[in-house]
């Protein structure tokens, strides 16, 4: 099924960048957005990623056949809340969070039975936020894990799977634990350790950094509270990643301890084979081989 009217709530980095990704791929879907901040509303239309701009979230979704939620994860509840008593029968609501456990349930314990709910979270993004960073290619070629559960109605969710790649994505399906797993070993992880590593700097150490230091700790400049939600809402598997994190520091401590040279190269040998290894996928994806 096509989607005619869409409204997205929130029109940031990935919101704006959803409406810009639409008109690329040639959609005629009247988009209408939803904020709290009119200045930001005034740029996603001067931008051409947004129709129309609505600061009431009832009448922002009362039409529409989509509902993208696209703000920071802790705000999901409210939202579902809010737009509960107005979204219409047989719309479906999908998200871009970074966790799905948590907004799963919420949107299966707080929306109307007349519409349909499946998760969503594309991999695609930036340190950067706001709707002035928004591009139409930014989801070209990353994936998108969709996360039906066993309650989804199978034609809501091929309609999501069908929207993600219309904008050029990967679909992948997990369920929602799944994800949340995964997820912080790849993503959560990788965050902590960059701010772990801007964090242990002396000061006089700083000025001394190189491209590779600001390249391996760019994400450490992402939303610090849209962060400290994320990590937050996955607690336990963050805290399970550090662990698996912690093996590998005692791994490598053992053969720093132990002058074990061979041993040593083997280890960065092995990383570094299974980041090239990784690299030639995902340049492939990107050129469509």
């Amino acid at each position: 099924m096509g989607f005619s009217q869409i409204a997205i709530i929130g029109v940031g980095l990935l919101g704006g960048s959803i409406g810009a990704a639409l008109r690329a791929a040639g959609s005629s879907a009247q988009i209408t957005g939803y904020g709290h901040r009119i200045d930001t509303l005034h740029k996603a239309a001067e931008y051409g990623v947004i129709d129309r701009w609505s600061m009431d979230l009832a009448h922002a979704v009362k039409d529409a056949d989509l509902v993208i939620l696209c703000t920071p994860v802790s705000l999901f509840e409210q939202l579902l809340e809010g737009i509960a008593p107005a979204v219409a029968p047989g719309a479906i609501v999908t998200d871009v969070g970074s966790t799905k456990r948590s907004v799963v349930e919420a949107a299966h314990r707080l929306l109307p039975g007349h519409c349909g709910f499946v998760g969503s979270h594309p991999m695609a993004g930036s340190e950067k936020r706001g709707v002035e960073y928004a591009r139409a290619d930014l989801f070209n070629g990353a994936t998108c894990i969709v996360t039906p559960t066993a309650d989804s109605n199978p034609e809501h969710v091929q309609a999501i799977e069908e929207f993600w790649t219309m904008l050029r994505m990967k679909v992948v399906r997990l369920s929602p634990e799944e994800h949340d797993a995964a997820i912080s070993d790849i993503s959560h992880l990788p965050h902590v350790l960059a701010a772990a590593l801007v964090a242990m700097q002396a000061d006089s150490s700083l000025p001394l950094a190189g491209k590779g230091f600001l390249d391996t700790t760019r994400i450490a400049s992402g939303d610090a509270a849209m962060w400290r939600d994320i990590l937050l809402d996955n607690r336990d598997n963050v805290l399970a990643s550090l662990e698996k994190m912690k093996k590998q520091i005692t791994l490598l401590k053992k053969l720093l301890n132990r002058s074990n040279s061979e041993a040593l190269k083997q280890w960065l040998t092995a990383a570094s084979d299974r980041r090239d290894r990784l690299m030639q996928q995902k340049l492939r994806e990107l050129s469509g081989d």
